[in-house]
C-alpha cells in the first residue's frame, strides 16, 4: 500500500505534508515525520529541518493569505481568539502557530494584522522546529 513511501521520496512526501499541513487545509505531518525516521535512511537533523521548512513555508502561506484580505481599521480587527492572542502577546503568540485548531488562524492573523515578516517567519519556524525536534526525541527514545 505505501510502495510509493521509499527513501527515494520520503523527504519530499515529509516537505509537502509539512507544507499542506501548515496551511488552512487538513494534514498530519506527524505520521510524516515519524514514518521518515522510522526508514533509518537519514538523519534526524536532516529530518527535522526538511518537515520544519515545509511547515514553515505553509505557515507563511497562511501569512500572505492574511495580507491579501482586505486591511481594516484596527477597531474592526477583533473577534477571533487568534487575534485576540496576537494583540495581548504580540508577535510571540506565533510560537504557538503549531498548535491544532489555532495555529493556522495564528499565522493568517499575522498577515491581516501586518505585522512584520521576517520576525513572524523565525518565530513561526521556532515553534515549529521545536514541535518536530520534541516528536522526534519522542520516537528515537531520548524522551
Amino acid at each position: 500500500m505505501f510502495d510509493w513511501f521509499n527513501a527515494d521520496s520520503a523527504l519530499w512526501v515529509l516537505f509537502s505534508s509539512g507544507f499542506l499541513s501548515a496551511t488552512l487545509l487538513p494534514g498530519a505531518s506527524e505520521a510524516s515525520l515519524i514514518a521518515t525516521l522510522k526508514l533509518d535512511s537519514f538523519s534526524m537533523w536532516t529530518v527535522i529541518i526538511v518537515a520544519t521548512l515545509g511547515n514553515t513555508l505553509g505557515g507563511m502561506t497562511n501569512y500572505w493569505i492574511g495580507l491579501l484580505l482586505p486591511d481594516k481599521t484596527s477597531s474592526q480587527k477583533h473577534g477571533h481568539k487568534a487575534i485576540q492572542w496576537i494583540k495581548t502577546y504580540g508577535y510571540w503568540t506565533l510560537l504557538f502557530s503549531w498548535l491544532p485548531v489555532i495555529g493556522d488562524p495564528l499565522c493568517l492573523a499575522a498577515g491581516w494584522l501586518r505585522m512584520k515578516f521576517w520576525p513572524c517567519v523565525i518565530l513561526i519556524g521556532i515553534g515549529k522546529a521545536a514541535r518536530y525536534l520534541l516528536l522526534s526525541l519522542a520516537v528515537n527514545g531520548i524522551l
